[in-house]
């Protein structure tokens, strides 16, 4: 499974960014997919994961409200919408996959993105 993330940038406080990620494997719609970021000198951090189904999402506390994860099946690509963005969610922001059940652990998750980097000014 390979995963292509992009739609990071540079944009000021209080706006938005759409980040994609392309997802090149077979049974797509069998993986768990999940969005990650890392910031400088901090550990990678959980942001949204939607189930295989698709009908399952969650997202972590402080993004909870103003982002949204959304998948497509068809095209097998997973996005982020970001709203209302704050200093705080500066960092790479990372897709990833893992075959089977729901999880919103870094280490259950098998596939990774290279990430793409989001900065929000203030």
């Amino acid at each position: 499974v390979q995963l292509q993330a992009s739609g990071g940038g540079l944009v000021q406080a209080g706006g938005s960014l759409r980040l994609s990620c392309a997802v090149a494997g077979r049974t797509f719609s069998r993986y768990t997919l999940g969005w990650f970021r890392q910031a400088p000198g901090k550990e990678r951090e959980f942001v949204a994961v939607s189930g295989w189904s698709g009908g399952a999402a969650s997202y972590a506390d402080s993004v909870k409200g103003r982002f949204t994860i959304s998948r497509d099946n068809a095209k097998n690509t997973v996005d982020l919408q970001m709203n209302s963005l704050k200093p705080n969610d500066t960092g790479v922001y990372y897709c990833a996959a893992r075959q089977g059940s729901y999880s919103t652990f870094v280490k259950y998750f098998n596939y990774w993105g290279q990430g793409t980097l989001v900065t929000v000014s203030s």
